[in-house]
């Protein structure tokens, strides 16, 4: 049985990429640390939240790498001073990925009440009509 891929249907022009964009997000790690939530705050605009508490915004760093959105978390070694007599709180480094369709831009980050902030928006591109001339041979 042949594989039908979005490049090779001939009514999909230069959406080879989407196929990848699909394999990447379906290769995305399937930890739980930490929890977040993705929730429509406007019509053109969402926001990702990351419970990072005992992060700092120093401990904390947020780049977008080829359409992916990368947070990543690494507390400092402060913490192996101390005696825990009891360690429920998670520690630990992350990383975690989300896929941006093209459009979405990243329009800020806060950190509130140990939780980080990611607001997104999408753009829309005013439409444009080009006329495309015809040469003579």
């Amino acid at each position: 049985m042949t594989k039908l891929s979005f490049g090779s249907h001939p009514y999909l022009l230069g959406f080879d990429q989407l196929e990848q964009l699909v394999e990447r997000t379906a290769k995305s790690g399937s930890d739980a640390y930490p929890p977040y939530n993705i929730e429509q705050s406007g019509p053109d605009s969402y926001r990702i939240s990351l419970a990072v508490a005992g992060f700092g915004e120093d401990d904390l760093s947020i780049t977008m790498e080829d359409r992916a959105l990368v947070i990543r978390g690494r507390q400092g070694d402060d913490l192996s001073e101390r005696i825990y007599l009891y360690r429920g709180i998670a520690a630990r480094a992350f990383q975690r990925s989300f896929v941006l369709a093209d459009g979405v831009e990243v329009a800020g980050a806060s950190m509130e009440n140990g939780l980080l902030h990611v607001d997104l928006r999408r753009v829309i591109p005013d439409p444009v009509v080009q006329t495309i001339p015809i040469s003579k041979k």
